[in-house]
């Protein structure tokens, strides 16, 4: 346990951190999730709004812009694949 009064906030504002980040995740996967389940009219319509919640989650620094990236471009890519079939 820390003893320095920095130290002791910076566990605080760690913990907080933490949970906003795992909340923000976990919204992201299970909007991932929702989209994959749709049908391929629908997931065409749904996937600018995942996309833009991914750029956002990138934008807040909750993940790395390369991941946030590689996401975007394999759910387009299994939407567009969706679509065709």
């Amino acid at each position: 346990m820390p003893n320095i009064k920095s130290a002791k906030k910076r566990v605080k504002t760690n913990a907080r951190d933490e949970a906003r980040n795992r909340a923000a995740k976990s919204t992201l996967k299970t909007n991932i999730k929702t989209l994959e389940a749709m049908e391929g009219g629908e997931q065409k319509k749904a996937l600018p709004a995942t996309q833009a919640l991914i750029a956002r989650t990138q934008k807040r620094g909750i993940l790395h812009k390369n991941k946030a990236a590689r996401m975007q471009s394999r759910i387009a890519k299994r939407v567009n694949k969706a679509a065709k079939a």
